[in-house]
C-alpha cells in the first residue's frame, strides 16, 4: 500500500509530500492541484513500459515536459544527479525503508516532447503493478451502445478512465461473487456482482434495476434500466440509458470499481458524486469506505462535504479506524499550492477546520441571518 506520494517540480508543486492511507481524499479550491496528484500516481503507472516518464498514455493526456515543469522549479540534487530541472514522483510504501521513484530530466533542448529521459529506483514496481482502477470525472454519458473489448474489459479487468467499459464488465462478470465483508449491501438478493450493483445503485434510486447484454453481431454492448414498477411504471418495460437520469449512468462505474475491489487494489476516483443528489453522495461515500475496509487502497477527489461527512460516520461506525483515513485540503497560493491536512478522530470529528474548508454553508447562513 502506498503511504506517501512526494512530487517534484511537478505541475502545481515545486515539493509536496503526502501522507496517505487506505481511503485518501483530496479536497479544495479549483485548480488546487488535487488533480495533480492522481495525475502523478497516473502516469507513473502508465510509464512502465516505457524509457522515461510517458505523459501522454491510456491514462493520462498531460501535453509536453513544458507543460509539467513546475514554474518555480527548485533543485532537487537530494534525489538525483542532474544538470538540469528534475520532474517526478516518489511513492513510499508499507516497510519500505527507501521510496520507489521515477526522476525525469527536463532538456531544455526539447521541451515539447512527451517522453521525458527517467530513473527508477526502489519498489516502484510493487507498489504499482497490482488491480487498478482510474475513472476521470469525464465519466461515460448515457448512450444507446457501449464497447465490447474482451482485452480491455474481460482480460485485464480495467473499466477504462472514462468507465466506458463497464457495461461490459458487468455483463461478462455478473454472477461473480462479491466477497462477504463490508462492500455486500445487505438487501441484494445475492451475492453475485450484478445483484449486488443493482442494490447499491438502487440507493441512489430507489428500484432501478440493471440488464448488461451484448447485441450479436456487433463490437457492442447495451445496457437498460427497469424500474420494479415504482411510480407506477410498467417493471417489464426496459428504458435506455438515454431516457433514464444522467446521474445512474455516471455513477455506475464508481459503483462498480468499489465492488469488484480486492485487497491489493488500487482506486483513483474523480469526482464521484457528480451529478448525485446530497443522500447518494452520502451513499457513494459509504460504498467507498467499505471498499477501503476491505483491504484496497481509494485516493479519491471530491468536492462534496456530504463525501466527506460520509467517511466521518463510517470511522464513528467503526468500518474505518481512524488512522485508515487521510483528508487534505489543497489551498491555491497564487504561485502554486499548499495543503493542510485535517484529521478524523474516532467519534468522526475533525481536529482542525481550516478557513475555506467545506464552510460555505456557514458563511451563507451567516449572511441570511444577518
Amino acid at each position: 500500500m502506498i503511504t506517501g506520494l512526494t512530487l517534484v517540480n511537478f505541475k502545481a508543486f515545486r515539493r509536496l509530500e503526502l501522507p496517505m492511507g487506505p481511503l485518501t481524499l483530496l479536497t479544495g479550491l479549483n485548480s488546487a492541484g488535487k488533480s495533480s496528484v492522481l495525475q502523478a500516481i497516473a502516469v507513473l503507472r502508465q510509464s512502465f513500459e516505457s524509457q522515461g516518464l510517458l505523459l501522454n498514455g491510456e491514462l493520462v493526456e498531460l501535453g509536453t515536459a513544458r507543460d509539467v515543469l513546475h514554474e518555480d522549479f527548485g533543485p532537487a540534487d537530494d534525489l538525483v544527479p542532474s544538470n538540469g530541472p528534475v520532474v517526478g514522483a516518489m511513492l513510499h510504501g508499507d516497510g519500505d525503508e527507501t521510496p520507489g521513484s521515477l526522476l525525469a530530466t527536463y532538456d531544455r533542448a526539447e521541451p515539447d516532447e512527451d517522453l521525458m529521459r527517467a530513473r527508477y529506483s526502489g519498489p516502484l514496481v510493487r507498489l504499482l503493478v497490482g488491480p487498478f482502477q482510474y475513472l476521470h470525472a469525464d465519466r461515460i454519458t448515457p448512450a444507446v451502445t457501449y464497447p465490447r473489448s474482451r482485452q480491455v474489459a474481460i482480460d485485464r479487468r480495467f473499466l477504462g478512465v472514462r468507465g466506458e467499459h463497464t457495461v461490459n464488465y458487468l455483463r461478462h462478470y455478473a454472477e461473480r461473487p462479491v466477497p462477504s465483508g463490508p462492500l455486500l449491501h445487505p438487501d441484494a438478493t445475492s451475492d453475485q456482482l450484478l445483484d449486488q450493483t443493482v442494490a447499491w445503485m438502487q440507493e441512489l434510486c430507489p428500484g432501478v434495476n440493471l440488464q448488461a447484454s451484448a447485441i450479436e453481431g456487433t463490437d457492442f454492448v447495451r445496457l437498460s434500466y427497469g424500474f420494479g414498477g415504482t411510480a407506477g411504471i410498467n417493471a417489464t418495460r426496459r428504458r435506455r440509458p438515454t431516457n433514464v437520469g444522467f446521474g445512474l449512468t455516471y455513477a455506475l462505474p464508481i459503483v462498480v470499481a468499489c465492488l469488484t475491489a480486492t485487497p491489493d487494489s488500487l482506486i483513483l476516483l474523480e469526482n464521484p458524486e457528480a451529478h448525485l443528489h446530497p443522500k447518494g453522495q452520502s451513499r457513494m461515500a459509504a460504498l467507498i469506505s467499505a471498499a477501503a475496509a476491505t483491504g484496497a487502497q481509494l485516493i479519491v477527489e471530491t468536492h462534496s462535504d456530504h463525501v466527506l461527512n460520509g467517511v466521518r460516520l463510517a470511522v464513528k461506525r467503526k468500518v474505518l479506524r481512524p488512522e485508515d483515513t487521510a483528508v487534505h485540503f489543497f489551498r491555491g497560493n497564487g504561485s502554486g499550492a499548499d495543503v493542510v491536512t485535517p484529521r478524523i478522530d474516532k467519534d468522526g470529528m475533525l481536529a482542525q477546520w481550516p478557513e475555506g474548508f467545506f464552510d460555505e454553508w456557514e458563511n451563507s447562513l451567516d449572511q441570511l441571518l444577518d
